[in-house]
């Protein structure tokens, strides 16, 4: 029971951000001390850090996050590996060879999600299955509505390693989105990873068609 405590600890704020322990408790409905323990643990670990933020009356909260080491308990797809490999074919084949590997690579990925998507009427549906597909992926993906359309967050990315040795694959991404959602949608990313945020978010807005 421990164990797994500590690993919903560690999905909940990779998934959801920085939280104080109270926050944390309510989400897992454990008791706050029980909580405090479990951080101490991961803290002596350094799995996670904190912050004592002042407010204007009352007690500093304690913010808890991820450090470096929490985020690396996260599948990063044989990052080395990857980055050897991409350094490699690069070296044989110059950057045209890289980018003919990230388009061969997003076509694979538009083939598979287009006909995942295919049978799906609504945009909603849509985005909600395309999350579903990169959870699958190890993208930990949501979708919130928002009041002009849709977010799709991913808070986390499973080929980081790649994508900050190139930043190709993240353009792909992002040219992808707006293929397999069709264009009744407009997708922008909002949120990005290599850029200093916490997570990747597109906005995913929907477009009028126009009458014929």
């Amino acid at each position: 029971m421990a164990d797994r405590t500590r690993t919903r600890l560690l999905n909940l704020l990779k998934s959801s951000g920085p939280q104080t322990a109270a926050d944390l408790a309510a989400m897992l409905s454990v008791t706050p001390v029980a909580i405090r323990q479990h951080l101490d643990g991961l803290h002596e670990d350094e799995l996670v850090k904190f912050e004592d933020i002042k407010g204007s009356v009352g007690r500093p909260k304690r913010i808890w996050s991820l450090t470096a080491d929490g985020h690396r308990q996260f599948p990063d797809n044989h990052s080395n590996l990857i980055v050897g490999l991409l350094g490699g074919l690069n070296e044989l084949y110059g950057e045209e060879g890289i980018n003919a590997l990230i388009a061969h690579r997003e076509k694979q990925a538009e083939d598979c999600y287009a006909n995942a998507l295919a049978p799906l009427t609504t945009l909603k549906a849509r985005v909600e299955a395309l999350a579903d597909l990169r959870s699958r992926e190890g993208y930990m993906a949501e979708v919130e509505e928002t009041s002009d359309g849709l977010l799709l967050i991913e808070n986390h990315c499973s080929i980081c390693a790649a994508a900050a040795a190139c930043q190709g694959f993240c353009r792909s991404e992002l040219n992808l989105f707006r293929k397999v959602l069709g264009p009744d949608a407009a997708v922008e990313r909002e949120e990005h990873l290599l850029s200093g945020g916490r997570r990747c978010v597109y906005r995913i807005t929907p477009l009028k068609r126009r009458a014929a």
